[in-house]
């Protein structure tokens, strides 16, 4: 069936909320997570450790837990829908009291920065993308997945991430806000493992649960994972998520 694939293994991340137990209580009880997570990233050199804001490390930490091992050709996606957003703020105010635009600042403050840092640091020779798409993004980022499954990859390494914005943007904000991290390992559907698909939207769409109002989409995908849902829909109602037997 297109779109349909298998979780292999998952890793989570946001203040408060570290292990699997914790991740399996907070799925059948959840509340919005409140503060900044620091996760140590130990596994990550200090130089390079040192180049990260608060999400890239929270990003690199979840993607690390799912890949232990080294696997140079292992392909990616990283799904954000703001990236590192406050790097870019600091950037801004800084050229606005008429500072110099720092090249490195620059550099790591591009939506893809971050999952460069984890290639260099892991020392990846595979695809990896990049993907934003608004409210859709970690939609955007599975059917970035599926396409590197279809292309014959045996497994993808999908990170989505994101943190709240800005003050400055307030007007912007459109749904709860938290610091949170999550990694799949995608294989094509497989016996005894969690098997989703996504597809466009029919009519009618399943209506959203009650707790996804309260939440940040991402993480309500990943509580409808460890929750057991059986179809919900994308917070902007295109999409549909199905789990198959």
């Amino acid at each position: 069936m297109p779109g349909r694939f298998s979780i292999e293994t998952w890793s989570a991340c946001a203040a408060g909320i570290e292990d699997r137990q914790a991740w399996q209580a907070w799925a059948r009880a959840p509340f919005l997570p409140e503060g900044e997570p620091v996760p140590a990233l130990a596994e990550m050199p200090a130089m390079q450790r040192r180049r990260l804001g608060t999400l890239g490390r929270l990003a690199l930490q979840v993607a690390w837990r799912c890949q232990p091992e080294a696997e140079a050709g292992l392909p990616m996606v990283f799904a954000s829908r703001h990236g590192d957003i406050h790097r870019t703020q600091e950037m801004l105010d800084g050229l606005a009291r008429g500072e110099p635009l720092s090249p490195t600042q620059f550099g790591l403050s591009t939506h893809n920065a971050i999952a460069a840092q984890y290639s260099i640091a892991r020392g990846m020779t595979g695809n990896y993308l990049a993907v934003a798409a608004g409210e859709a993004s970690v939609e955007a980022g599975v059917v970035e997945a599926l396409g590197l499954l279809a292309d014959g990859a045996p497994a993808v390494l999908l990170v989505a991430y994101d943190a709240p914005i800005p003050s400055a943007y307030e007007a912007f904000r459109d749904e709860p806000e938290c610091s949170w991290a999550w990694a799949w390992r995608l294989v094509p559907p497989g016996e005894g493992l969690p098997t989703l698909s996504l597809s466009p939207a029919g009519d009618p769409a399943p209506a959203p649960s009650p707790e996804a109002a309260s939440l940040p989409h991402g993480l309500e995908v990943l509580r409808q994972l460890l929750a057991g849902g059986a179809a919900w829909p994308s917070r902007d109602r295109r999409w549909v998520w199905r789990r198959h037997a």
